[in-house]
Formats: C-alpha cells, sequence, structure tokens
C-alpha cells in the first residue's frame, strides 16, 4: 500500500465522549491520526490507543494552537489535516480535499463543508483581523461550488506541511481564541489563498470536545478577552475599550444574583481576562507554561 499522503491532527481535551466517532471517521477514510492530549483527565488517551491513533501525551494542557504545532512537528505527511475532536468527516471527505489541494496549488488551507447539528453550514462572515470590506453584518450564502474565502474554521483544515512549517505554525503565545483568524490572516498575507472545497462534508459538534462547567467558562472567556487584544496590538487593530469590560463586570454580578453560574462564570472570565492583559499577564503565564511549545 502506498504510504499516506495526510495525517489527521486531533487536539483532545477531556474529549473521551465524541473522540470515537471522530477516530472512526478517519480510520474509514483511511486517515491515520496523531491524537495530541492536553492532560486529559478522562479516559481519551486510552480510548485514542486502543482505536490505533498515535498518542502524543502532554503533561500539562497546552492549548489548541500549541497541541496542533506538536502534532504537526511529528508527522511525515505533505498534508496536514486539523480536526477537532467534535467532528466527523463525511464518507469521500478527505480524498475531496486532497483532490481540491492538488487542483488549486496555490491554496495554503482548505476547509470541507461545516454541518452544525442544526442542519446549517458554519461560515465565518467576519472577523476582527479581517479588511472591513471583507466583514458581512449578517449570514454568508453558502456557495454552491468551491470558493475562496478570507477566513476558514479552525474546527476542520487540511494544510501543507511543508508551508505550515515555514510560517511558524499557529502562533504559540496564544493558548486559546484568535489562532486559527491569526493563521489565515497570515497565510493570505503570504499569499496563499483559502478554499472552501464543497464536494467535501463533515458533521461538527460545536462545542462538545469538553464538558461544560463554570470554570471552564470561566477560563475560555478568559483567553477570549486576552487573546482579542493580543492580536489587535499584533495587527495594530482598535483595543476593546473599557466600557466593555465594565458591562462585563455588571453582568458578572447580575447573573451571580441570579445565581447562574454558567454565565456570571463567563462574564467574569472576560473581565479577569481584560484585567491580565492590562496588567501585563501573558496567557502562556497564565497557563503557566513555557514560552515555546
Amino acid at each position: 500500500m502506498p504510504a499516506p499522503a495526510i495525517t489527521a491532527i486531533v487536539v483532545s481535551y477531556d474529549s473521551a465522549e465524541v473522540l470515537p466517532a471522530c477516530l472512526d471517521a478517519l480510520a474509514a477514510e483511511g486517515v491515520p491520526a496523531i491524537v495530541v492530549d492536553n492532560a486529559s483527565e478522562d479516559e481519551s488517551r486510552s480510548i485514542a490507543a486502543a482505536m490505533g491513533a498515535r498518542v502524543i501525551a502532554n503533561a500539562r494542557n497546552e492549548g489548541y494552537g500549541r497541541g496542533n504545532n506538536i502534532g504537526i512537528a511529528a508527522a511525515d505527511t505533505p498534508y496536514v489535516l486539523i480536526v477537532n475532536p467534535d467532528l466527523e468527516l463525511r464518507p469521500g471527505a478527505a480524498a475531496a480535499l486532497r483532490e481540491a489541494a492538488e487542483r488549486y496549488p496555490d491554496a495554503g488551507m482548505l476547509a470541507p463543508r461545516i454541518v452544525e447539528p442544526s442542519g446549517r453550514v458554519f461560515l465565518q462572515p467576519r472577523s476582527l483581523l479581517s479588511p472591513p470590506h471583507l466583514n458581512r453584518s449578517g449570514g454568508m450564502v453558502v456557495p454552491e461550488g468551491d470558493a475562496c474565502l478570507p477566513f476558514l474554521s479552525g474546527a476542520c483544515l487540511l494544510i501543507r506541511r511543508e508551508l505550515f512549517v515555514t510560517l511558524g505554525g499557529f502562533d504559540p503565545a496564544i493558548f486559546l481564541f484568535y489562532e486559527d483568524d491569526d493563521l489565515c490572516r497570515r497565510m493570505r498575507d503570504a499569499g496563499h489563498a483559502l478554499i472552501h472545497v464543497h464536494d467535501a462534508e463533515a458533521r461538527h459538534g460545536r462545542g462538545r470536545s469538553t464538558a461544560p462547567s463554570p470554570r471552564r467558562r470561566f477560563k475560555a472567556r478568559w483567553h477570549l478577552a486576552w487573546s482579542e487584544r493580543y492580536v489587535a496590538r499584533k495587527y495594530g487593530l482598535p483595543m476593546p475599550g473599557p466600557i466593555r469590560t465594565l458591562e462585563n463586570f455588571g453582568k458578572a454580578i447580575g447573573y451571580g444574583l441570579l445565581l447562574n453560574r454558567q454565565k456570571m462564570a463567563a462574564h467574569a472570565g472576560s473581565v479577569a481576562g481584560a484585567r491580565a492583559w492590562a496588567s501585563g499577564q501573558t496567557a502562556l503565564a497564565h497557563e503557566r507554561l513555557e514560552v515555546s511549545p
């Protein structure tokens, strides 16, 4: 049998519930997987190993982008396929992505049609890192064929491995959020197209990679607030103002009075992330990580 051209990289964090379906779908497509486990406390590692994936067990949670950097560094195929653990490739998707990559040699990254549980096709209509004329106020019309888009979802991306390495991979200073937007921006700035591939389909659970909890909501919103400010400074964009932080502070108090712990934690995390940025704390210091993955 010829050597595979694609290696899937799956970053897991307490993803035992969704990992089997993800890895089954990859195996059905003939795509070997490297599972980079970010110190899960569930059975993610043993499940991945039992299903034939190569497992890289991180001692600590390295974050999404940094975890993918670790996995891609361990791959040796011409293409890598970043796959969220709550995403399932539909039959023929991997081949369709590979064929599109050959058809569009200027493409830096390619993504399938990502279908959410509601049946909606996910497309990103705007981004903080997009030129204003490309941002859309409403939803995007789903393309009827292949299309060049300004941004692609980091939930599933086919990337030329050599190009990914040349561009420095995901920004290792980002622990979570905006790492995919940042990579898309750098790909475009380097002259490479981002292609939405119509004939490739994937089903995405949207947030089912890990079970929700107030602690995780706080952490996620901390990093969302911090990363937004980081990429704004990186690209010379306007910073979020203090009014937003005050609004989140007020909402955290309000939801606390209503005993809604999930929403209270989310808004409190936004406040804490904004304050950490203002004080000069980095996301990696917050997570007690080294400077490089």
